[in-house]
């Protein structure tokens, strides 16, 4: 299970499968971004913090059920119409909103603690999502398996993400500054948008870390 070879497994799906999850994810992304930025011009900055989380527990758990949903239909060769998957992830959203709401919660903490516990712990929940989803899991019970799954996997968990995401920061740090400087506040939808759409590809990158490690070690690769 080489980091490389699940991340060109991993976006040679989502370069195939881009139009199908641009049209399932996008609009929902789009209407999170939106609502992010009202709720920026509403609020004061030294606000609640907790504001930002809810307009997230809204909307993020419909288009991340919906995308799993479609992950796993193409592993098997299906292919599920766009309003079904939807259908399903909204039936997800009361466990899968908890879960974001616990993984939030358990990241912010770990992250104050010196840093390195919220890595270790950005890395052990990688499968929460999956599992919730997948194999109709309770949040704390997703959580548990996740532990259990991603022993042994750290480094290779680890590595995948941080190519994913570091490129993404990086994104994001030079989006904040663009914006900033031209306040044009579409131009920092647009910039939203797209920062939060990109952020799919990790879920697709997770997605194939977690189907590599759920089969038997003699099992031979299979794309996503």
């Amino acid at each position: 299970m080489n980091p490389l070879d699940v991340l060109r497994d991993s976006f040679y799906f989502f370069q195939r499968n881009l139009s199908r999850i641009v049209t399932l994810c996008l609009p929902l992304v789009v209407l999170e971004a939106l609502l992010q930025q009202l709720l920026g011009h509403a609020v004061e900055p030294d606000a609640f913090p907790g504001y930002s989380l809810i307009v997230e527990l809204l909307v993020y758990p419909l288009y991340t059920g919906a995308l799993i949903l479609f992950l796993d239909a193409r592993s098997r060769g299906e292919s599920p119409a766009t309003l079904d998957l939807l259908a399903m992830s909204v039936t997800l959203w009361p466990r899968l909103a908890v879960l974001v709401a616990i993984n939030s919660m358990l990241l912010r903490v770990g992250l104050s603690l010196y840093f390195l516990p919220g890595v270790w712990l950005m890395v052990m929940l990688a499968f929460t999502e999956y599992l919730l989803v997948l194999r109709s899991l309770e949040p704390l019970d997703a959580i548990k398996q996740s532990f259990q799954l991603t022993k042994g996997h750290f480094l290779r968990i680890l590595v995948c993400m941080l190519c994913v995401m570091v490129p993404l920061w990086v994104f994001k740090g030079t989006s904040v500054t663009v914006y900033a400087e031209l306040q044009n506040p579409v131009l920092s939808l647009l910039m939203d948008s797209a920062y939060r759409f990109l952020q799919l590809f990790l879920s697709v990158v997770l997605y194939r870390l977690y189907m590599l490690i759920c089969e038997k070690p003699d099992t031979p690769d299979s794309t996503a």
